[in-house]
């Protein structure tokens, strides 16, 4: 899914990749992490437009890529670019290796969109969903061991490249009561605190 709201060309750009975490599934469109981020920046007196997202749920790595093809934005350029992927690669079962050879192929391709400043792209960590109420009658503590290990990954070729990470598991861990009512995916709260997390890091990368 490809949601993309007019700004003013004046504005600071800001493309947003990802799955159902970044679409925002179960809450509304206003509560989506990219969204309530870009509203932050605003009251700080930071003019970026609305975030223009490529995500759909369900997305693994390799099927965020083929969705950035398909929405023909190669050669386009943003000030800031976000990426949040692997849950579903996770989920599937994909290997770990193959993880790390996706993920590093589309933080390349995020960099480009960011003019090819490293420092002007932010990846967000995967959430650990075995602590939902989906993940019922599941091995919570092996989904997570997952989802570290698949973050360590991300996290060793953000640092590799230059760009910036923020952390957002510890928080899907502490705060589990914060899930849309489908009992998997984050709250509109829950966003709230990732976007407040990511704040910092965004506001640098705007400056």
């Amino acid at each position: 899914m490809v949601t993309v709201a007019g700004c003013d060309k004046q504005s600071k750009s800001f493309l947003a990749l990802g799955d159902s975490y970044t679409i925002g599934e179960s809450v509304p469109e206003s509560a989506r992490w990219p969204v309530q981020l870009a509203g932050m920046l605003r009251k700080d007196k930071v003019d970026v437009g609305d975030p223009i997202i490529i995500a759909k749920t369900g997305w693994t790595t390799d099927e965020l890529s083929a969705a950035i093809d398909a929405a023909k934005i190669d050669g386009k350029e943003f000030d800031l670019v976000t990426l949040l992927i692997g849950v579903n690669n996770q989920y599937r079962n994909r290997s770990s290796d193959e993880y790390r050879t996706q993920f590093a192929a589309l933080l390349t391709r995020a960099i480009k969109f960011a003019r090819g400043d490293a420092r002007h792209v932010i990846v967000m960590s995967i959430p650990d969903w075995g602590v939902t109420p989906f993940a019922e009658g599941r091995d919570r503590a092996q989904i997570g061991r997952e989802i570290d290990l698949f973050n360590k990954i991300a996290r060793e070729e953000t640092e590799r490249a230059g760009s910036r990470y923020v952390d957002v598991t510890p928080l899907s861990r502490e705060f589990k009561s914060l899930v849309a009512e489908d009992g998997l995916h984050p709250s509109g709260e829950m966003y709230r605190r990732w976007a407040e997390a990511a704040l910092a890091d965004a506001r640098a990368a705007l400056k």
